[in-house]
């Protein structure tokens, strides 16, 4: 399979960067597809981060207003895992992911586990978010964090693993939040054999 770029070009640069593509791709059939153009958010990638006490059997969450559920039935705040944008040329998903549970949390990383890496909108995006499940200490966790000059004000939450599961496609409704905390009721035996926790 292959793919003809006739053109590209810069549409958008703002908070997110976004390009304008004309191109055509070879087809199932054989020969070509015809010419089409899609705009793609470019230079993205991020890690997100499950935080769960062991000892507690409790998750820790962050909620913040999100853009994108303004004018959704829903309230424009969002119950999250840990998440940042990395920037791979200059810092590791491990390193961004230790520094953001920092920044949004104030918890200190006991120890840390890959669960994967996926695209989150190929359709439109090339945005790729490497997902970790980290234990944390939830018994202080608390308060309000964020960097201010990125204009970040986050709420900690803590909640019981069996409440949060209850949660799913409710109050936890984002990629993120899904697919790690579905990953850890999958997992969490080995998991915390793992960490000897």
């Amino acid at each position: 399979m292959k793919v003809e770029l006739k053109k590209n070009e810069t549409v958008f640069d703002g908070f997110f960067k976004m390009k304008r593509y004309t191109l055509r791709h070879s087809s199932f059939h054989g020969g070509w597809c015809g010419d089409i153009v899609r705009e793609r958010i470019e230079n993205l990638a991020a890690v997100s981060i499950l935080l769960y006490d062991p000892a507690l059997d409790t998750l820790v969450f962050v909620e913040q207003f999100r853009v994108g559920l303004m004018g959704s039935s829903e309230p424009p705040w969002s119950t999250e895992t840990v998440s940042g944008f990395c920037d791979t040329e200059h810092e590791t998903p491990e390193e961004v992911a230790r520094r953001e549970v920092v920044e949004e949390t104030g918890c200190t990383l006991k120890a840390m586990t890959h669960i994967g890496a996926f695209y989150v909108s190929p359709g439109m995006s090339v945005e790729q978010i490497n997902l970790y499940c980290g234990w944390v200490d939830a018994s202080g966790a608390g308060g309000v964090y964020g960097l201010e000059r990125e204009g970040e004000e986050m709420r900690v939450v803590t909640m019981p693993r069996t409440e949060a599961l209850g949660q799913l496609f409710k109050r936890l409704n984002s990629t993120s939040v899904i697919m790690a905390l579905q990953w850890l009721e999958a997992n969490r035996d080995r998991l915390v054999r793992e960490w000897d926790a």
